[in-house]
């Protein structure tokens, strides 16, 4: 029995099958929290790390308060890591607008951008799915990494699946600063959804 499928379905689809790892990673332009526009192609030659972001989602609570992500992007900035992160949340949702990202940098302590994403195309573009959700893209433009943070869901650095924790970020980011093929292109995101509208 065939079943009908939306056009937006489809296009959804279609859009998630571009940020693919070993592909172009899609081009968008942004505001940030200030108004600027930020686009990815002002990083041309650069590896950039994409976070899909939710100041109020527990798991990015978790993450970047003692997890994985406590001082990552500033660690990784200092090595010339450009450092964005995104927020695709659609108006009246959870986390999204200007003046709660801005209490949740403050209380994360980030001096990276945070970008607005509100009608989603950016984040249907990549198939950004949780927060944190992240992606790598080497200074050729080419997505090379996909997935979660790490290993450890509840956020805590002592207690991740498998016993051992994996940064799978910072491994992926060594591997392309050392000049391999990323180990671990792509893992499974967890966390809380993507507000989307």
């Amino acid at each position: 029995m065939l079943r009908s499928v939306s056009l937006t379905a489809v296009l959804i689809s279609s859009l998630a099958l571009a940020a693919e790892v070993g592909s172009p990673a899609p081009a968008f332009t942004l505001k940030d929290l200030d108004g600027k526009s930020v686009s990815l192609a002002d990083f041309k030659g650069k590896t950039v790390v994409l976070e899909w972001f939710n100041p109020e989602c527990p798991f990015v609570r978790a993450s970047h308060t003692r997890g994985s992500l406590v001082d990552l992007a500033k660690q990784q900035q200092k090595r010339g890591i450009v450092w964005l992160s995104v927020n695709s949340g659609a108006p009246g949702k959870q986390g999204n607008g200007a003046q709660q990202n801005r209490a949740g940098v403050k209380t994360f302590g980030m001096d990276n951008p945070v970008l607005l994403d509100e009608t989603g195309e950016v984040g249907h573009a990549y198939g950004a799915t949780n927060t944190p959700h992240l992606f790598i893209v080497d200074a050729k433009g080419t997505l090379v990494y996909r997935g979660a943070a790490d290993n450890s869901p509840d956020g805590e650095k002592g207690a991740p699946e498998g016993g051992t924790l994996v940064n799978y970020v910072e491994a992926a980011l060594a591997d392309l600063a050392a000049g391999r093929a990323v180990k671990t292109p792509q893992s499974k995101a967890y966390g809380c959804s993507v507000k989307y509208k």
